[in-house]
Formats: structure tokens, C-alpha cells, sequence
């Protein structure tokens, strides 16, 4: 069976392209937090460079993540933290 993490990348690497994509399970900081019992979902962050966020807002590229993530938002995880910036922007960090 895939993990979350796996499941996750490969969205994300399906749909953005990424140069750069950290994914962390923050899950186990979480334990016992009622809406993770609730949803059986996860906590996770990420860090993520693509060229598919030039000359979008933070806004447009938190959406572009969630479309990326579909379905996985409602079963898998429960918290998403995300990072985003354009290959130039990453480079300048």
C-alpha cells in the first residue's frame, strides 16, 4: 500500500512539475487532536519549487496545490502547510 507522503508526491509531481519537493508527516504532533480522530486525516507541510507558480499569489498557488490534491483532502489529510516559490524565488532564499 502507498503511504500518504507517496500519495501526496505524486500528485503534486503529476500536476506542478516540481524542481524541488519536500514533504513532511507532522502527523505524530498531532495525535489525539479531535479533528484529526474525526477525519482520520493527517497534518503535513510542504515545500515545493515550480515554475507553474510564476506570476501567481500565494492565493492562486495554495488553490493550485489543493486542485493538485483533490480527493486526498478530504481522506487523507487533515492539515496541509504549504510553502511555494517559483524556481527564482528559491534561489534568492
Amino acid at each position: 500500500m502507498i503511504d500518504r507522503v507517496e500519495k501526496i508526491r505524486t500528485r503534486l509531481e503529476e500536476v506542478l512539475a516540481p524542481l524541488h519537493l519536500q514533504i513532511t508527516d507532522d502527523s505524530a504532533a498531532h495525535a489525539g487532536h479531535a479533528g484529526v480522530i474525526a477525519s482520520g486525516g493527517g497534518h503535513f507541510s510542504a515545500l515545493i519549487v515550480s515554475a507553474a507558480f510564476e506570476g501567481k499569489s500565494a492565493v492562486q498557488r495554495h488553490q493550485l496545490v489543493y486542485r493538485a490534491l483533490g480527493d486526498l483532502m478530504r481522506t487523507d489529510i487533515h492539515a496541509f502547510s504549504i510553502k511555494a516559490f517559483t524556481p527564482l524565488e528559491y534561489q534568492q532564499l
